[in-house]
């Protein structure tokens, strides 16, 4: 089967959950294609490296996020989103992508001349650097001649750039869901100080936080309007066999620390869409 996983911040690390329940009930992933965080997930995972990140990220808290977060005076970004992946490449070395045991595409975004860029070769880590870079947010990433930001502005779920044989099932992961999240509501673990001081900045650049005033949330807020759509559209366009929606409020960009509940969430958003598939399929066969 041919896995497409689509962008969407840290509610991708549902995408882990799903491939967990796909591989459990008997799929076999033959090929992955992603955007911004699903380049991410889907080279891990393309590399045989899925389960080492899983089981870090999965220790995660709100201080480790802001640990994360190195902040640039540049006028292009906020953050260089270089601290993050040099950590992971201290446990996870980097692979050329010709050399995945899965073949393996992530998608950046050529901002000047408005159109995808597709790594099929070359370094991992390059290309989910450029893959993820988050425009106004992540500052952009120079490559051959020209700029590189986030998959998800032109194409977050790039069907046409999967692998797919013959035969191949085609599986959607789609982090642009119907909002109806049941994710636990956090628990008040106030620190003091540093919760103070971490929860405005999250705020100020979480996708989709409508109920901030801030430049980088509006910003947000209307970029993701339009992904939506793409998004909705690239389905609609590519018809896949299996489309597992997780809810698009299920987290904000950068809520990381809620690893546990949204690989949960996978898991049980892709055996609900599995059951369904197996169910029209046997229908379908009778």
């Amino acid at each position: 089967m041919a896995l497409v996983l689509s962008s969407g911040g840290s509610k991708g690390l549902a995408h882990i959950g799903v491939i967990n329940e796909l591989e459990k009930q008997g799929f076999q992933i033959t090929s992955v294609s992603g955007s911004s965080i699903g380049s991410v997930i889907g080279g891990l995972y393309a590399m045989g490296k899925l389960h080492e990140y899983t089981e870090w990220v999965s220790t995660f808290n709100k201080m480790d996020i802001w640990g994360f977060m190195d902040f640039t005076l540049t006028t292009n970004g906020l953050l260089k989103g270089e601290r993050v992946f040099d950590k992971m490449k201290s446990f996870i070395p980097d692979m050329n992508i010709e050399n995945m045991p899965i073949p393996f595409a992530a998608i950046a975004t050529d901002i000047l001349n408005e159109k995808e860029v597709v790594f099929t070769k070359g370094s991992f880590y390059e290309a989910a650097r450029a893959s993820v870079a988050i425009p106004a947010v992540f500052t952009p990433v120079k490559y051959n001649n020209t700029i590189l930001v986030d998959g998800g502005v032109l194409n977050p779920i790039p069907i046409k750039h999967v692998h797919r044989k013959n035969g191949d099932i085609l599986i959607v992961v789609n982090l642009y869901g119907e909002k109806k999240a049941d994710i636990p509501k956090e628990k008040n673990t106030d620190n003091g100080y540093l919760n103070r001081m971490i929860n405005p900045l999250l705020t100020l650049i979480s996708t989709g936080d409508k109920g901030s005033k801030g430049y980088y949330s509006l910003l947000s807020s209307t970029t993701s309007a339009m992904i939506h759509k793409i998004a909705k559209m690239s389905i609609e366009k590519h018809k896949p066999d299996m489309i597992i929606n997780i809810p698009s409020d299920s987290a904000s960009t950068f809520d990381f620390y809620k690893a546990k509940e949204l690989i949960e969430l996978g898991e049980k958003a892709a055996a609900e869409a599995i059951r369904s598939f197996l169910s029209k399929t046997k229908g379908q066969i009778s």
